[in-house]
């Protein structure tokens, strides 16, 4: 039996809602290119102009959630030009000739700076899901920039989620840095006020882990029997021990006093929730 047209594409268009549900999640798996370091190199990458932005747009929220002003910045040839100009210096490195700590905090500022520029030149937009090069992603299949190229590093070209999980997650194997790299989301974890650098780079990770652990986007209890969290949690269960408890015990280790005997003694259900609106003022 032929199938009609119509019925076709539906379903393809549910598979392939179903495959974006699926991808969600992102394996860490090492692109070995860049598992490249020299230790002996003393040297550091400027961050200043990526700071200097930070100063000019991030803006600091009542509610715990920084906002970045995507608007204001595209309305700043200056500013946008400066965004441009950081980004260009960054490509013009090769980070595996810097120590392992320059990387690190190299290519959270990078992912940070890239993604601000994505949804600055989209802008205006009210999710960051929203954009995409390819015909599916602008049809909301496959939707946002992750898997599109937008930069080039030492002749590499390189998606977000070529930084995020072919290089930061399965090289330094550290779960804070989902605390770091900011997806331009009221979900996701702040876009630090700050720029990260060698010598700051373990103070902001703990920092950003604990602001998001004891705010509401990040861990909810409705009720003694049923928490929710992030589906960070859920999306990357592997990064924090792989199961339900070990998240919580993650969640322990950053969570203020009163928030961690709860959490100890918690013995209901578990929910996730992730709220894609951009982090607009």
């Amino acid at each position: 039996m032929t199938m009609k047209p119509c019925l076709r594409i539906a379903v393809i268009l549910f598979v392939a809602m179903l495959l974006a549900v699926a991808a969600q999640a992102q394996t860490a798996k090492l692109i070995p290119e860049w598992d490249a370091s020299d230790e002996n190199n003393p040297a550091h990458v400027d961050h200043r102009a990526w700071q200097e932005i930070l100063n000019d747009y991030v803006r600091e929220h009542d509610s715990g959630v920084n906002r970045f002003d995507y608007a204001a910045l595209k309305a700043n040839a200056e500013g946008t030009a400066k965004l441009a100009t950081y980004l260009k210096s960054l490509q013009s490195l090769d980070p595996r000739t810097y120590s392992r700590a320059e990387q690190k905090a190299y290519w959270i500022n990078f992912y940070n700076a890239l993604t601000v520029k994505v949804v600055t030149d989209a802008y205006p937009v009210d999710s960051i899901k929203k954009i995409s090069k390819s015909l599916l992603g602008r049809l909301g299949v496959f939707g946002g920039p992750w898997d599109d190229v937008y930069a080039n590093v030492a002749g590499r070209d390189l998606t977000l989620n070529n930084i995020e999980h072919g290089i930061l997650r399965p090289i330094w194997k550290d779960n804070r840095i989902h605390y770091a790299v900011n997806c331009a989301s009221y979900g996701c974890p702040n876009l630090s006020a700050t720029a990260f650098t060698t010598e700051n780079t373990e103070k902001l990770l703990d920092a950003g882990a604990r602001a998001y652990v004891n705010h509401p986007r990040g861990v909810d209890f409705v009720d003694d029997d049923f928490l929710v969290i992030s589906s960070i949690y859920k999306w990357y269960a592997a990064d924090f021990g792989g199961t339900e408890k070990s998240v919580i015990t993650h969640l322990v280790k950053y969570a203020d006093k009163a928030l961690a005997a709860r959490l100890r003694s918690f013995a209901g259900s578990v929910d996730y929730e992730y709220d894609w609106s951009l982090n607009r003022p």
